[in-house]
Order: C-alpha cells, then structure tokens, then sequence
C-alpha cells in the first residue's frame, strides 16, 4: 500500500559531517598523532594495557610479521578467538595491508569453521588455544591432520588447499604452527618503508573484513565489508553516542561480531577513545569490575548481558558512576531493564541501535536525548548518511507511516557482497542498491523504526542470530532422522531458544540427551536445541507445506504446562 508524499515510511539521515573516505590504516595514525599518550587498549585479563603510541607500534610489528611471511593485498587471514588483544592487534594489522581478516565465531566447531575457511580461502589462520572445553587446535588437527608432519608456515591441506600458515595465541608450541611471539619475530625481515609502501596503496573501497552469518540456504553467507563500510559506521555511531578522547569503553560483546569489532573498536580508534576488555567471553563480574577499576564511561552489551550484570550478587559493591553513556543491540529490551540500566547504572544515555552485518552493522540508532519511550519501544531513527524505507514485500512499493513491511536500507553502509557468491547477493541487494533485510517494522510520523517481526523464521538468542534451516540441514546428518523442523521459541532469559521438533526414521529410537551431544560436538553451542519434540508428522496446508506457527503455538502451550 502506497500512501501521500510525506506520508511514507522512508527516511534520510544528516548529511551535515561528510562521509570518511579514509582507510582504517589511516585513522589510526592520525589517533596516535593527536592522542599518543591516551589509553588505547586495555586488556585486563591479560594483563596489557596499550597507549596509542604503543598500541601502533603493535599493529606496525605484526603488519611488518604479516609481510615477512608472505601475506599479500587482498589475501584473506582468518582469526578465531575470544576476546584478547591480539585479536584487535591483528585487526588493525590486517587493515593497513589490504589484506583482509575472516572473523571465525568463536564457537565454532569442526563443520562450520571448515566451511568458513575453505570458502573464505584463507592463507593464514590466527587461533586462541581454545575456548571453555574447545580445544581449538585439535578441531582444527581434525580437518588438517597434515599439521603433525608439516614445517611452521608451509601446510600443504587436502582439505584447505589455501590454507599455508597456522598462527597459535599463547606460549606453549604445538608442531605445524608458529607461536604469536615467534611469528612477531618476522617483523625484523620487513622494514618499516615496505610497510609504507603497501599501506599507500589501500583504498576506502576495498574489502577489509569478511564476516560469515547464518544462511537460508544451511550455510552461512560470508558479508565482505569495506574501509568506508565499517569506518564510516563505527564513526557514526560513536558521534551519536557524543564520544571524545575522554571516553573510555567496556567491551564484553564478541570481536568477531559487527558489536564488538565495528561499533566497539573502531568506534574507540576513530575518536581517540580507549577499548577496555574485562575478560575473553562474557562474565558479568568481569565487567562490573572493569567498569570500576578503569572508570569506564560508556559500556556496550547485549540485554542478556545487562540483565545478568544487573543481578549479579555483588553488584552493590562495584562503583558505577563514571558511566555515562552505551549501547544495547541484538535484540528487543524490556521496559524494565532499560529503566534499571539507565537507574542502576547511571547509563543515562544508553541508546538502542538496529542494524545487521551486510549494513557494516547499524541503519538505526536512537539519540542520546530520545524519550525513554523511544529507546524502549523502537530502534532509532535512520542513521547519518543513510537511506531507510519499508515496502510490501510483495510488490515492492513503498508503505505509509504506522504500516508494518520490510525494512530496506542504502547508502555507503551496505556491503559490497557476499563472498564469491553473485546470486546470493543480487537476491538480497537489489538493482537500485536497497539492501532486503527481511524484517518486518513500522516508521511513525517522527522516523522512528520498530521492528516488528520477521519475514523469514530466523531465531534471535541472546543477541545471536540463529537461521533454523541451517540447524535442520545439520540434524539431518544424523542417522536416525528422518525429517526436522526448528523453531524458535520465547524464552526470558535469552528472548528465543531453538526447539527441534525431530521425526525418526521408522523403526529408531532417541533420547534428547542423544541429539543434544550430537548437535554439542560439532555446531555451536548457542545453535544447539535446548528442547526437542519427538514427532511422527508435522502440521501441514492441504498443499504439504509445514505450518511452523500452529508448530511454535503448540509449543508454547506445552513448554508453559511443564
């Protein structure tokens, strides 16, 4: 449905500070001129802490390392870690060289991190030792036993032909790899004046990051974003959120997502602000203590993370209120929740953003002095330099105000693709470079966006977010399967769980325990079913197609009767 001009649910954003077109190389220098003295990176369970000039001398060694060993413009790096400073070294590094880092999900196991190797084709593969009971080098060993027999930096993988150096966070040496402190010492065969060179010739357009996200299809689509994608949006968000040099920021979000490594880090480095990590994945103690200890001023989280700083037993006894000001994103805030931040916190300014990976992330953001309403209720308004409109999905037009559709979003901040896959990204960019998001919102008559559902099923837990076909193309390698449908359904802590409702081949037997271990060795954890329904058939349409909503209905009742 279409409606009068000036009645329809479309938006442009300030246009009044020009767009960057700087590469993230560059700014970074320039922090380091104007602030080289100022905290740049704090990494607290590690025990480092970085000034500006210190942090670039960093990055400048492990760019020079990078160069030594053979990486070229355009070769892709791979880092699968939990947050530590390395991760953030590596970042910066990779930026100046046109090289361009995969960020592998921390959670990863064996089929998916296989899978974002080999079609991302990294030449370098940076990892932590593992996270909680992964043992990173060993899931890896798995796809590339060749590692036992190989000399460091010359692997020669059937099943990653790309794939030449394996780089280990940490002390202890492992055959096939080199340590971070060994690789480091490389730095020494490339000069300063090699690495010059090579920055010079990185331009805002080209592709920096390549970003895996869950597919429709089963597999996840690799988002490939820009200098001017992500710096420009990192900008943004940090000039609403009114950050200076003063500004010191907790990041308990993971670096491997948009949150952490665009809206977190960039946004720091582009105002001369300091990056504090409390720990490598998320502990609400962490975090609490890191506020107070480096007299944090602004934090960043999703609303489970808020929730559980916000009861965490000890929480009276951690001096808040130095913060000001953070972001809460992933998903929809409770009211209440909001109110206890801004109250308990001292997070007057706390601000909600909307945004996905292929758009660098953010489309949206409220503004620091927004009513509470509108930081709860909605996702901002449309973001500087960016165009936002939303259309019946079924014919394309433009809707009026107050009427829900798709949410489309264009300007500098939609990604150049999808990762060597052409028809993935003409389904979702279209031919006038409106990026299809497939969330369903409305615009009221002040601009403000809500979201109000989704086009497509996806799951959203904990700020994670969750494709169900992807999990059921997973479940039916198992054996006994014969047919699968996911489902997310409500849950308060984390907004949504993922339910498999599980139909066996005739004649087999399982338990949920037996699923769940199938699913907990090799996909991520958050991915993983927490309930699974056995079933003999699923609610159809007379024409056979599975009616998910009479599924998630009946489920809902159930899991409420237990």
């Amino acid at each position: 449905m279409t409606g009068q001009p000036g009645r329809l649910s479309q938006a442009k954003g300030s246009t009044d500070a020009p767009l960057l077109e700087s590469t993230i190389g560059h700014v970074l220098n320039e922090a380091v001129s104007a602030y080289p003295d100022n905290d740049a990176l704090v990494s607290l369970h590690q025990g480092l802490r970085y000034s500006y000039r210190e942090f670039a001398a960093e990055v400048d060694r492990c760019a020079r390392a990078l160069i030594a060993i053979g990486l070229q413009p355009g070769d892709r790096v791979g880092i699968w870690s939990p947050n530590r400073a390395e991760w953030t070294i590596l970042q910066f590094a990779t930026s100046k060289l046109g090289v361009i880092l995969v960020n592998i999900n921390p959670s990863y196991q064996r089929d998916e991190l296989e899978y974002a190797l080999g079609a991302s084709g990294c030449a370098a593969l940076v990892l932590a030792p593992g996270l909680k009971h992964s043992d990173y080098l060993q899931i890896l060993r798995a796809i590339a036993p060749e590692l036992d027999a190989c000399e460091s930096g010359r692997l020669r993988c059937q099943a990653l032909p790309a794939l030449r150096t394996v780089i280990r966070l940490g002390d202890e040496p492992a055959d096939g790899v080199w340590r971070w402190a060994d690789f480091l010492q490389f730095a020494d065969a490339a000069g300063a004046a090699d690495l010059a060179r090579i920055e010079q010739g990185v331009a805002a357009g080209d592709a920096v990051n390549i970003q895996y996200t869950s597919g429709t299809t089963g597999r996840p689509k690799g988002a490939t974003l820009s200098h001017r994608n992500i710096l420009n949006n990192a900008f943004f968000v940090a000039e609403l959120m009114h950050f200076t040099e003063r500004d010191r920021l907790v990041i308990p979000v993971p670096l491997y997502h948009c949150f952490g490594m665009v809206m977190s880090n960039l946004a720091c480095v582009s105002h001369g602000a300091t990056m504090i990590l409390p720990s490598e994945s998320f502990d609400p103690g962490a975090v609490l203590a890191a506020v107070a200890a480096e007299r944090a001023t602004a934090l960043h989280g999703v609303p489970t993370m808020f929730i559980a700083e916000l009861e965490h037993p000890e929480f009276d006894r951690f001096d808040l209120s130095t913060l000001r000001t953070g972001i809460m994103a992933g998903s929809t805030c409770p009211e209440e929740v909001m109110r206890a931040v801004m109250k308990k916190m001292h997070l007057e300014e706390m601000q909600i953003a909307y945004g996905m990976t292929e758009t660098s992330p953010v489309s949206t953001q409220t503004r620091a002095d927004a009513p509470l309403e509108m930081r709860v209720a909605t996702v901002g308004q449309v973001h500087p330099h960016v165009e936002i409109k939303i259309i019946d999905p079924d014919t394309g037009q433009t809707v009026e105000r107050e009427v829900a559709g798709e949410f489309c979003t264009r300007g500098y901040n939609v990604m150049l693709g999808y990762w060597n896959d052409e028809a993935q990204t003409s389904a979702a960019i279209d031919e006038d470079g409106w990026m299809h998001t497939g969330d369903l919102a409305s615009m009221d008559d002040e601009g403000y966006v809500r979201i109000v559902g989704r086009i497509k099923d996806m799951i959203i837990r904990g700020g994670e977010n969750i494709y169900p076909r992807e999990i059921e193309e997973f479940l039916y390698t198992h054996p006994k399967i014969r047919e699968v449908q996911v489902i997310g359904v409500p849950d308060a802590r984390y907004g949504e769980e993922v339910m498999a409702w599980i139909a066996l081949s005739q004649g087999e037997s399982a338990t949920v325990e037996e699923i769940q271990s199938f699913c907990r060795e090799r996909i991520a954890y958050y991915k993983v079913p927490r309930f699974i329904k056995f079933v003999d058939d699923f609610p159809m349409t007379v024409t056979g197609k599975i009616q998910k909503f009479i599924m998630r209905e009946q489920s809902i009742r159930e899991l409420a009767g237990q």
